[in-house]
């Protein structure tokens, strides 16, 4: 099995990264299987934490749209572009933030464990240009990208 390299980005302003991201490509997992046109909002509250939306459509875009709303904060040991998310409760997971489009128009997003990987962007759909420079820098950092679905977007 090959090391993975987690580390986050230097640098985060947490203010420019709120808002819609639309998820182009991801590991596949029990919590979104099945999901299509997959996006996440992130919102800022007044007290730091952050309101998590997550919502997809069931097998096709057509199909019935279910959200799942979580929180976050950033990580109490301070590493820059690492968050704590959960989604149920009490139970957190480490979000990293692992690359960063310096314009914030694209996000690796990792996890303390190597069955996690996202794609975001901004917009539905990315350049093959960008979309393959993504994927170098997660095989660079020993993902197998082979594993990737990507995500149907209207």
């Amino acid at each position: 099995m090959a090391t993975i390299n987690k580390t986050t980005v230097d640098n985060v302003d947490l203010k420019r990264f709120m808002g819609t991201w639309y998820e182009i490509a991801r590991f596949n997992h029990r919590f979104e299987r099945g999901l299509q046109g997959v996006t996440a909002e992130y919102t800022l509250k007044e007290n730091g934490k952050i309101q998590v939306k997550n919502c997809g459509h069931k097998q096709t875009l057509q199909g019935e749209k279910t959200c799942s709303v979580g929180k976050a904060h950033p990580s109490r040991s301070g590493q820059p572009g690492q968050l704590r998310v959960a989604f149920f409760l009490f139970f957190y997971s480490d979000y990293n933030i692992m690359e960063l489009d310096p314009d914030y128009q694209w996000a690796l997003i990792g996890s303390s464990s190597d069955k996690y990987l996202w794609i975001l962007s901004r917009t539905p759909h990315l350049s093959p240009e960008t979309t393959s420079y993504i994927l170098g820098k997660a095989r660079s950092r020993g993902y197998d990208i082979t594993k990737l679905l990507f995500i149907q977007q209207p």
